[in-house]
């Protein structure tokens, strides 16, 4: 065993939390010795005999000489109580002692550490374990309370480093996740996620405690209401301590409570059958993203945090029918436009990845009623053009440029401000292409360095219809300018150098709102109105494209991919690849909702390099990553131009693909706006390696299809934002005959 993290733990108060701490630092010989405090001799004798600590004593004065530098004092007496422990520290403890505790409400801690010492000395490092149980006392302490729960520390900016690190790693020994916080923010979010619920279920038991019925209610009582309640078993001394240090927020948490319980109350009475479904799907996806809605906040932390690694096995080949999900863009829209219609529209086909659902939970946080997503389904209780409402704090967007870019647009003509923030992904992309247009409408933009996320919309701004001129081909800030051109006074166009996806234009029309179309323009008027219609979401053709690839690249393939939506703005895929040799056939075609849909059929056939035509460019800009691999399979030289905007997108695609490519031997050479790569025709074309994704979820599924033309093992690294397009993409992949591992 190594030399242990700290020498000496002394814990003052050896109950549930104090003990448990103790038996977990002993499991781990994270400490040197153990040694208790505790006012009754019988605690002491007891922790001492379950081998909780080494040795125990009633007066932590005596113990005060023998500490040395590198020794923690763990503080676990009721929070009111704490102020009398400082009390017996000051002016006896040795230089370079730690000081820590574990008490609920950290405003107070730090409250009576100034009274003592006038201070909060350096050697003090607040802490909140979120950890329980319903037992308590010397006997409840367990050596695993603490594995995957949090620790909350709140170090002011006068603590000692040293000190700091000593108790993070104390807390790290026993398989606990250490997160920092504000004091105040702490006390806040604590009063709204635990302090409340203790009221309730105190005050819940307690009434029906007072009911002549209540053995019956207590009996017959389901499972859920015991596990509500459970937690009215808790310590009434540190609970009621709890309520009095913390009373100013708790007290604010309650009110807040009140009112909404007051307004369910009226709801129910008045048969109010929309507002009933708003408060529970609402609550639904708050339960379901807890960690990410504490205190009132917005969807507010990262959405796929977890690490995922590819293992892609070489060789193989794809085959079957396969049904990938809805396509993205029409999800996002679909959720926009739905939102902001007048009735109910129901939508089928809906992605439930993680971008569009970013999207849903926005308009949820602007007071829209959206039930579902179950199965693709999603009904939206639409609030008109002017209906939303200011959301509790910022909206997250996690990895979507999509989501951000539209949204900025819609929100230029709101009432109120907002602000929208994403992942470190989305907070490196710029914004400053839709902020531009919208400030020449009138809209209040702020960004933050260079352009880039968080954008700060501000509210109540009168817009006027402006005749805009693409620089770029961008369907987004197409998008993003129409979508404010409902708002504005007057007539709002557009005009893109080249065909970008027109789902934006295509949608409003189905939605009853007029758009002009000529060639390259876009025109639309302010002041309409859109009504709630049905909403059939076809296959996403960019996820579709992973498959089409690898059928077009693997010998012996036949795959058919149903249901996909091929509008014109979105068929370059088709296109280049036909032009290099594939064998694409589309079968059944139809339109649905407006949109061209078909079952697309691949089969293997070898490949040839071309260069691509710059005019197919926009029309396939996000299925580039996929036509790479082609390429590297491909008899000859491909070579892209005019696609500089890859190189914005949630990664720079142009040089994680060459870079990626280089390292399973490919010869990719990037160029300022493309890429030239050398193919390996009818021969092995990519080696074994690792390659990085960057979290770019589009270059991770290429580099896994790329495995079927490998001669050895493809690892891909940060994977997880796959999720954010095609969340089941390798259960499906698995099924096509992908030997693809995820670790």
């Amino acid at each position: 065993m190594g030399r242990p993290l700290i020498g000496r733990l002394v814990v003052v108060g050896i109950g549930l939390i104090g003990g448990s701490l103790a038996l977990s630092l002993k499991a781990a010989g994270a400490c040197r010795e153990v040694v208790g405090v505790a006012r009754r001799p019988r605690t002491c004798e007891q922790a001492v005999e379950l081998g909780i600590v080494d040795r125990a004593v009633t007066d932590l004065g005596e113990l005060l000489p023998e500490l040395d530098a590198g020794d923690v004092i763990f503080i676990a007496v009721p929070t009111l109580a704490v102020e009398q422990v400082f009390a017996e520290l000051r002016g006896r403890l040795p230089a370079g002692v730690t000081v820590t505790d574990g008490a609920s409400v950290k405003g107070s801690v730090i409250a009576a550490a100034e009274r003592v010492w006038g201070r909060v000395p350096e050697f003090l490092v607040p802490g909140h374990p979120i950890a329980g149980s319903e037992r308590s006392g010397v006997t409840a302490a367990r050596d695993d309370l603490y594995i995957a729960h949090r620790i909350i520390l709140t170090p002011l900016k006068n603590t000692a480093a040293d000190h700091l690190q000593r108790v993070v790693q104390m807390w790290q020994a026993t398989g606990a996740e250490v997160l920092n916080m504000p004091v105040a923010e702490h006390d806040e979010v604590l009063a709204a996620t635990s302090h409340l619920p203790h009221v309730i279920a105190f005050g819940l038991v307690d009434t029906l405690a007072h009911d002549a019925e209540n053995e019956n209610i207590f009996r017959y009582a389901a499972g859920g209401f015991r596990d509500f309640t459970r937690i009215a078993s808790s310590d009434p001394v540190m609970w009621r301590d709890i309520m009095l240090a913390n009373r100013d927020a708790i007290l604010q948490a309650i009110d807040l409570y009140s009112a909404n319980l007051s307004s369910l109350r009226a709801a129910i009475a008045a048969g109010d059958s929309e507002r009933l479904m708003g408060v529970f799907t609402r609550a639904k996806a708050a339960r379901d993203h807890f960690t990410k809605l504490l205190a009132r906040k917005a969807y507010t932390e990262p959405m796929q945090a977890q690490e995922v690694t590819f293992i892609a096995q070489p060789g193989g080949a794809v085959s079957g029918s396969l049904r990938v999900p809805g396509d993205k863009s029409m999800s996002h829209r679909s959720i926009m436009l739905g939102s902001l219609a007048e009735g109910v529209t129901e939508v089928e086909g809906f992605l439930e990845g993680e971008d569009a659902l970013a999207t849903l939970q926005a308009f949820r946080d602007m007071g829209v009623v959206i039930e579902g997503p179950v199965d693709g389904r999603v009904v939206i209780h639409g609030v008109g053009l002017h209906g939303l409402q200011a959301p509790p704090g910022p909206l997250y967007l996690g990895n979507s440029g999509t989501s951000m870019r539209l949204l900025a647009g819609l929100l230029a003509g709101q009432a109120f401000d907002v602000t929208l923030t994403g992942d470190e992904s989305l907070s490196r992309r710029p914004m400053n292409r839709v902020a531009d247009p919208l400030r020449e409408m009138g809209a209040v933009i702020e960004t933050g360095p260079e352009g880039r996320p968080p954008l700060v919309v501000k509210g109540g701004r009168t817009l006027h219809g402006i005749d805009y001129l693409l620089p770029m081909a961008s369907a987004q800030v197409k998008s993003c300018v129409l979508l404010a051109g409902l708002y504005a006074d007057g007539e709002t166009s557009t005009t893109e150098p080249a065909p970008t996806r027109d789902h934006t234009e295509r949608m409003l029309q189905g939605f009853g709102y007029e758009v002009q179309r000529s060639g390259a323009r876009a025109m639309l008027s302010g002041g309409g109105k859109l009504v709630a219609c049905k909403i059939d979401v076809p296959a996403d053709i960019s996820s579709a494209t992973f498959f089409m690839v690898a059928a077009a690249i693997a010998p012996g393939s036949d795959v058919l991919l149903e249901h996909v939506g091929i509008n014109p703005t979105r068929d370059g895929v088709i296109n280049i690849l036909r032009a290099m040799g594939a064998d694409i056939e589309l079968l059944n075609r139809r339109e649905v909702g407006g949109e061209p849909v078909a079952d697309i059929r691949v089969r293997y056939a070898p490949l040839k390099g071309i260069r691509i035509p710059e005019d197919q460019v926009p029309l396939a800009i996000d299925e580039f990553p996929a036509l790479f691999v082609a390429a590297a399979c491909a008899e000859g030289e491909t070579v892209l131009t005019g696609a500089e905007e890859l190189r914005v997108k949630e990664s720079d695609r142009i040089q994680a693909m060459a870079d990626g490519l280089r390292i399973l031997g490919v010869n990719a050479e990037p160029t300022p706006d493309g890429i030239v790569i050398q193919g390996a025709g009818e021969d092995t074309a990519f080696g074994g390696g690792t390659v990085d994704s960057l979290g770019d979820h589009r270059i991770a599924m290429s580099f896994a299809v790329a495995s079927l033309r490998a001669r050895d093992t493809i690892r891909i690294l940060h994977c997880a934002n796959v999720a954010t397009s095609f969340p089941n993409f390798a259960e499906l992949a698995k099924r096509a005959g992908l030997k693809l591992q995820l670790a």
